[in-house]
């Protein structure tokens, strides 16, 4: 369960990779005008359907049936690093496995592990009204590794982070970073969702709901009155970037379970149905991070990541999509995070290798 060496790049390198970063996750501002219009468009379909080398289909995805842009910008919490949030954070790099295979799916690779393949789908009318794609990736990749690594089948609070990571997460609904959430389960952990879970059952009265999004109170007390908030929670060892090399992330995920990515955001995409995604139209709208479970190859030849979306089953090829491999399609390639889980609060016991992955 021990991981390689970490490798780091020369400081050139680095300073690069992080104004990479910096350039694919920067805001940019959108018109009043483009705000207020419909972000799915009869004109952007067309375009996609008829291009013969865009390799994957466009549709109106139910999901955004009445979204206007700027409400669909919202759904995209990847913030930019503020100053010092990249430092010191190591960059992985694993040597490319002989024995990779050439398609891979953590849902069949570790089927005993539901959380893996979960699509949100239950919660259709109440999804989305919240930035919090950057904590739902990583709670979700974390949760597949605590069942990869430990054998326990747990969803785990994306609430808890929203609500109580506070200013070294970022803005809790108005967005976060990625890696400060995984930073998040080092120092605080993060309950399971039985002790904090992200909806109510009453419609749309959970603050995150329309017309407001107000990121949820965070209370630190379990709802379920058997449980305790310190005794729910769940810890990680440790907090990485994975390097941009497709074998490299292959591997990760192979070797230790599904990462969280970070990804551009056309407008193209909210069209997306089925297929191998690459932006083919529209203006870029904003970053969004979601969980990246497998590859593998189309039967025309394309070579494609296969990704969980937190949009639920409402949107894509049933909240599942692909996008095109080693071309760094929407700069997915430079922004993938991952850890490993702890044992810390958990009755089984540390190996030795296991502790040797603390950073």
């Amino acid at each position: 369960m021990g991981m390689n060496k970490m490798f780091l790049p020369t400081p050139l390198l680095l300073c690069a990779f992080f104004i990479f970063i910096l350039q694919v996750v920067a805001e940019k501002p959108i018109s009043e005008a483009k705000g207020e219009s419909v972000i799915l468009r009869e004109s952007i379909i067309k375009e996609v359907n008829e291009n013969g080398k865009a390799g994957w289909k466009a549709a109106f995805n139910p999901r955004f049936s009445n979204f206007t842009v700027s409400q669909f910008k919202r759904l995209l919490g990847v913030k930019p690093p503020r100053e010092g949030d990249l430092k010191s954070i190591p960059i992985l790099t694993h040597p490319k496995l002989k024995n990779l295979p050439k398609e891979f799916d953590a849902r069949t690779a570790w089927s005993e592990c539901s959380t893996i393949g979960r699509i949100l789908g239950q919660f259709l009318h109440l999804i989305g009204h919240c930035g919090s794609c950057w904590a739902f990736g990583a709670v979700e990749s974390l949760s597949d590794r605590f069942c990869i690594h430990y054998g326990l089948n747990i969803s785990l609070s994306v609430n808890d982070v929203i609500a109580c990571c506070g200013f070294h997460c970022g803005n809790g609904c108005d967005g976060g970073s990625p890696i400060a959430a995984w930073h998040y389960f080092i120092r605080k952990g993060v309950v399971s969702e039985k002790c904090d879970p992200y909806f109510d059952n009453i419609g749309c009265s959970h603050p995150g709901c329309e017309p407001t999004y107000p990121t949820p109170q965070c209370n630190r007390k379990c709802v379920n009155e058997n449980l305790l908030w310190s005794k729910s929670k769940h810890f990680g060892v440790n907090a990485y970037m994975i390097s941009s090399n497709p074998y490299s992330i292959m591997t990760e995920v192979y070797k230790n379970g599904p990462v969280e990515v970070a990804l551009n955001v056309y407008e193209d995409f909210a069209h997306y149905k089925s297929g191998v995604y690459k932006h083919v139209t529209g203006e870029y709208i904003g970053g969004h991070a979601v969980k990246l479970i497998g590859w593998g190859t189309s039967e025309e030849g394309e070579d494609y990541w296969l990704l969980v979306n937190s949009w639920n089953k409402g949107w894509g090829n049933d909240g599942y999509f692909k996008i095109r491999r080693g071309t760094n399609e929407c700069d997915i390639e430079s922004n993938v995070v991952a850890g490993l889980p702890s044992a810390r609060n958990l009755n089984v016991e540390l190996d030795d290798d296991f502790l040797d992955t603390s950073m």
